[in-house]
């Protein structure tokens, strides 16, 4: 795979190479542009890019959060039975980790932003077939194919990040991240009551506008990243550095997938079953469904601070450490006293997951080039999400053979061990390049 150079990632810094390094005399004649030359290139260049990823991040969950308050709605509409709900439930991951281990093939023959563009193209497409389909198998399929783009956008807006704003790293994971963490939480809040006032099919299809709206800035970026590629040929050949290694042979690498699997694993596991859990404690189910929105608005909060903070740190392990301490004290208060102090449980569990920001960043703070970057986020994502599946189904699986909650928060402790581990290795200040020879 190649990394092509491109001195819009930081007009007023001289020119970033593949490797990582400003040099300011590498292209002499296109560092100090005309003013008005440059400001237009940091004004399409630059400014463009950032629309298209936060639009972008917005799209990257709405397939899930605006179905599931509808799962029941629209299985009683179009006729599939609560066992199709959990094939529904089990997709999102699945589709995850097949993108994560597509894309990088897909993207190291289209570009990173074609391969955005696709994304997108695809998320809007499903997202509006599934929603005027007559039947279960039809919205399953399209389901897939909306899944699968937020599955390729998920892999590629982390490289993005790392090519047009290297000097800003912790700053525009934040923002990408937050912006992912808004597109779970407002649609689930909004879906049912869109669904009561106009039916559930605009209500799920209607998040097809956001994935469009998405795709236009990266036209934008596609046609200006031409025209700069047109006019460069004309001055001077384009520099390259290839980029050769295994991800797989990356001890780093399976830190980083271990860390963000496990992390996923748990997550999805609370999702699925915390209304369960306040159900048993004798919480109305209205109350569950509350708990689990508060769940979700606190990731908000780590994916605000969570970037910073790892990216000011050598090694930001000790991070790790306290999320899992956050972990155990969520996991016990649900076991043996979840009516107690239940907001404080819930609290506790929604700041555990800070890993999951901590992971994205480091991606690209763990890389030098733009072609590690997209490897990492490739496997870390596609191994992860593919462990994650499994975490909602063995967590049932355990309290439908004991009938007690005992055996699945057990599970889930030894999730928090691996996640430790592999954190561990994630953090510690070294790069991809230098161990995947």
């Amino acid at each position: 795979m190649t990394a092509t150079i491109d001195e819009t990632m930081a007009p007023e810094r001289g020119l970033i190479t593949a490797s990582g390094r400003t040099t300011a005399q590498a292209r002499p004649d296109l560092t100090k542009p005309h003013p008005e030359l440059s400001k237009r290139a940091l004004l399409e260049g630059r400014l463009l890019v950032l629309v298209a990823i936060v639009v972008s991040a917005l799209t990257l969950r709405v397939a899930v959060t605006a179905f599931t308050p509808l799962a029941a709605r629209i299985g009683a509409d179009i006729g599939y039975s609560t066992a199709v709900v959990g094939v529904f439930g089990m997709l999102p991951t699945a589709m995850f980790a097949l993108g994560g281990l597509l894309t990088p093939l897909v993207s190291r023959r289209l570009g990173l932003e074609l391969t955005a563009l696709v994304a997108m193209l695809m998320t809007g497409l499903g997202s509006a077939l599934r929603a005027i389909v007559p039947d279960t198998w039809e919205l399953l399929a399209f389901s897939a194919l909306a899944l699968g783009g937020m599955g390729i956008g998920n892999i590629v807006i982390p490289p993005l990040v790392k090519r047009y704003f290297s000097d800003r790293l912790a700053l525009l994971s934040s923002v990408y991240i937050v912006m992912v963490q808004l597109g779970t939480v407002f649609p689930a809040l909004i879906a049912v009551p869109i669904a009561d006032a106009h039916g559930w099919r605009l209500s799920l299809g209607m998040w097809a506008a956001l994935a469009f709206a998405a795709a236009l800035p990266w036209i934008g970026v596609l046609r200006v990243r031409r025209d700069r590629a047109l006019h460069d040929a004309t001055e001077m050949p384009a520099e390259t550095v290839e980029s050769t290694g295994k991800v797989w042979r990356s001890p780093l690498a399976w830190g980083m997938a271990f860390m963000f699997g496990m992390t996923s694993l748990i997550t999805y596991s609370l999702f699925t079953w915390m209304p369960t859990i306040f159900g048993d404690a004798g919480a109305s189910a209205s109350f569950g469904g509350t708990m689990v929105g508060v769940f979700a608005l606190i990731g908000l909060v780590a994916a605000l601070g969570a970037p910073i903070v790892v990216g000011r740190m050598a090694n930001p392990f000790p991070v790790v450490i306290g999320c899992a301490v956050f972990f155990f004290i969520g996991f016990a208060g649900l076991l043996f006293a979840p009516m107690a102090a239940p907001l404080v449980w819930v609290l506790a569990l929604g700041l555990g997951p800070s890993t999951f920001p901590m992971a994205l960043t480091l991606i690209n703070l763990r890389t030098k080039t733009g072609a590690g970057s997209a490897a990492l986020s490739g496997f870390t994502q596609g191994v992860g999400y593919s462990v994650a599946c499994t975490g909602p189904l063995v967590f049932g699986a355990l309290h439908t053979m004991t009938g007690e909650w005992l055996a699945p928060f057990g599970f889930l402790v030894l999730a928090v061990v691996v996640l430790m581990i592999g954190g561990w290795v994630a953090c510690k200040p070294q790069m991809l390049e230098d161990t995947w020879k």
